[in-house]
């Protein structure tokens, strides 16, 4: 992984105190414990080999006595506009390749196109269940992906 890859936010101070409570409950003294610090480490690479093989190493870090949270892998597809351009372009041809054949078979010829409107926009895990949502889907857990856009045209009809 490259330096540039590897993102550290601020470093988040706390102090920490103990509390000492009576029989009953009742607060006595807050006496000062000391101090906890966070911070947060970020991977951004389009490693992912590397990426992966980072993730799995740190159980070695928390065996060897290093204190961390840590997160699965986000996977990110970052050539969304040229994917957007070649999807509209399918799913157009394909639309009018559907309603060519629609109006042929009601003995019809298909005219010009009156409308075309972009419909939602979906990225989701290659092979799930997961819900296509009215407002688009963009899986981030899984690195094989599945996508797809829908659009509605209509077209005249001779």
């Amino acid at each position: 992984i490259k330096d540039n890859e590897v993102v550290f936010s601020a470093v988040n101070i706390n102090k920490l105190y103990n509390p000492q409570y009576d029989n009953n409950g009742r607060l006595l003294s807050n006496t000062f414990g000391g101090y906890s610090l966070t911070q947060n480490v970020k991977v951004e690479s389009t490693n992912i080999d590397q990426v992966e093989k980072i993730s799995r190493e740190i159980t070695e870090l928390i065996q060897s006595g290093i204190e961390l949270n840590s997160a699965a892998p986000s996977y990110y597809y970052t050539k969304m506009s040229e994917l957007k351009i070649d999807l509209l372009a399918k799913a157009s041809k394909d639309a009018k390749d559907r309603s060519q054949s629609i109006a042929e078979n009601a003995g019809s010829s298909l005219g010009d196109l009156k409308y075309a409107n972009m419909g939602v926009f979906q990225i989701t895990g290659k092979n799930s269940n997961e819900d296509f949502s009215y407002g688009g889907a963009f899986n981030t857990s899984s690195k094989n992906k599945t996508a797809s856009i829908t659009i509605r045209t209509e077209y005249a009809v001779k």
